[in-house]
């Protein structure tokens, strides 16, 4: 069964999240450089059936896009070019690096864990991922 890929895309960095083939839990992937991220997805999408990819939306307090909406305009924009048979869906990504940074701090990580990026870039993409399965399965 296709799974669903979860991405908190980044200027330096991308989270990235999958479900279990029954789409039921969110795990964390990987965080990988920003420049590579369309050589992993390549090689990911050519082993793995994903059925769907979810890209965090920043926006604002008031529902306005962030700075960084631009930057994920582009990269949507490619990804389309690039997998025109994989639907991308936009999910606003508030709070979830926040909430990754939360999530550290009760599962008992010290503070030089808490301040690894690339965790909590994999982590907000499993928010994502797990916020994006309780709304629709």
């Amino acid at each position: 069964m296709p799974r669903v890929l979860a991405i908190d895309y980044g200027a330096k960095r991308t989270g990235i999240a999958v479900t279990d083939e029954m789409k039921i839990i969110a795990s964390g992937l990987t965080t990988i450089p920003t420049g590579d991220l369309f050589d992993f997805l390549k090689q990911y999408f050519t082993t793995e059936k994903v059925e769907r990819v979810l890209v965090g939306e920043p926006k604002q307090m008031n529902g306005q896009p962030s700075e960084s909406a631009e930057i994920i305009e582009k990269f949507i924009e490619k990804f389309g070019q690039t997998f025109p048979l994989i639907p991308l869906e936009k999910v606003d990504e508030r709070f979830t690096s926040k909430m990754a940074f939360q999530t550290m701090i009760d599962s008992g990580l010290k503070k030089k864990q808490r301040q690894n990026k690339a965790l909590i870039d994999e982590i907000a993409a499993t928010i994502l991922l797990q916020d994006y399965l309780s709304r629709k399965f």
